[in-house]
């Protein structure tokens, strides 16, 4: 495949793979570790909130500077803040800092690094963004965006796989040395990457009118505008990534090794369709394939509050990743072909917004959920909110119900 000989796209493989490895390990890390030490659901709604508190109020000022500055400047800076967290985080659940710190210190001193995490997805994501346009061409953003997500993807089975069973075999310890040296090895790749110098636009009446352009620029598309929501909602309500731990110790009863194979299951779903994908992209129908899909995800999650079998959840999970990455490359290529290259950043940054929304605080609304109503209720609750999500989108959104992609 042509994208392939490209030096700087297999550069930018390389930091997403690695990075998001160490990522999504370390967060498996932590999610185990902090229920571990509390018992209680509601501290994984503060591993949430700790992330989305600096990713959404970041966001719109984080897209206005990538737009402005070098992106691959964006991305170092981003990939100081990721590593200094996970270095920091590493230490905090090394066995000799129990016997120093105190739970509660130790709690708290990782929702501080997570807060750092979030903070870079701020900056991190639309610098990425607006690097991959820059990379390819228009012909090629349909494959690269679902090469780009199957990566990301990818990341997500292996970096929990990873984690769970490094964590459970050899302890915190290992696992927090682990996601380090995999993101060193990532930030290589953004030393193979070239200059990219901001692309001089249309100049806007106010620093304010600037910032919120990207917001305005979703918000006035009916097409992007219903694909983003659904994924918000679908994952507000429907997400249940926040409650692996308590599955995994409570109901299904399988320890850390278990816990990486359910962080990993709904990716190596998304992984495998998005590799279709990127050889038979979406074009004709592409909204009601979306449509069909988050319905479809919506079931797969109330399918998983009903399952007390850890080899049946994990299947069901795999499917609802499947369905889940229908939505994810029909709306990263609707973003990319959609939004003029001199703002990209501030468009990506307003997307941040949208998945920081939906991930991070679908995890705040996962753990209040499960306080009150137990995980179980909590779950379907959420399933049922799914789907009157899609179809409220599918009745009052004409537009996205008949989209087709068009690369011209």
């Amino acid at each position: 495949m042509t994208l392939f000989r490209t030096v700087e796209f297999r550069a930018f493989l390389q930091l997403r793979l690695f990075v998001a490895m160490g990522w999504h390990m370390q967060a498996l890390v932590v999610g185990w570790y902090v229920y571990a030490l509390t018992n209680d659901p509601v501290y994984l709604a503060f591993v949430g909130l700790a992330e989305a508190i600096p990713a959404i109020g970041l966001a719109l000022p984080s897209g206005y500077w990538v737009d402005k500055m070098d992106k691959r400047k964006g991305i170092r800076v981003a990939l100081v803040m990721i590593i200094v967290s996970a270095i920091v985080s590493a230490i905090l659940v090394q066995d000799e800092t129990v016997g120093v710190l105190s739970s509660q210190q130790i709690v708290w001193g990782l929702l501080a690094m997570v807060m750092i995490n979030g903070a870079a997805r701020a900056m991190y994501g639309p610098s990425m963004f607006s690097t991959l346009g820059q990379i390819v061409t228009r012909e090629d953003v349909t494959r690269a965006s679902a090469l780009s997500s199957s990566v990301w993807q990818g990341a997500m089975i292996a970096g929990p796989l990873l984690g769970g069973i490094i964590y459970g075999a050899y302890g915190a310890d290992a696992a927090g040395y682990s996601y380090v040296a995999l993101m060193l090895v990532g930030a290589f790749g953004a030393l193979r990457l070239t200059p990219k110098p901001p692309i001089v636009g249309q100049q806007r009446a106010s620093m304010r009118e600037d910032l919120t352009l990207g917001l305005r620029f979703i918000l006035q598309r009916p097409v992007i505008l219903g694909a983003l929501s659904l994924d918000l909602f679908a994952v507000l309500f429907g997400g249940v990534v926040a409650l692996l731990p308590v599955f995994a110790k409570d109901v299904l009863h399988v320890g850390e090794s278990g816990l990486g194979m359910l962080r990993s299951a709904m990716s190596v779903g998304s992984v495998t369709a998005m590799a279709i994908f990127s050889v038979r992209p979406i074009q004709r129908n592409a909204g009601r394939y979306l449509l069909w899909s988050v319905a479809g995800f919506g079931v797969c999650i109330l399918a998983f509050a009903s399952s007390t079998v850890f080899w049946v959840s994990v299947a069901i999970l795999v499917l609802a990743g499947a369905f889940d990455a229908v939505s994810v490359v029909i709306r990263h290529t609707i973003l990319q072909l959609e939004t003029p290259d001199e703002m990209k950043g501030r468009v990506a940054a307003a997307n941040t917004m949208f998945i920081s929304s939906s991930n991070e605080l679908g995890a705040v609304e996962s753990g209040i959920a499960a306080k009150f109503f137990g995980t179980v209720p909590s779950v379907y609750l959420g399933g049922i909110a799914t789907l009157i999500v899609v179809a409220v989108v599918a009745w009052r959104n004409k537009s996205l119900r008949t989209m087709h992609i068009d690369h011209r």
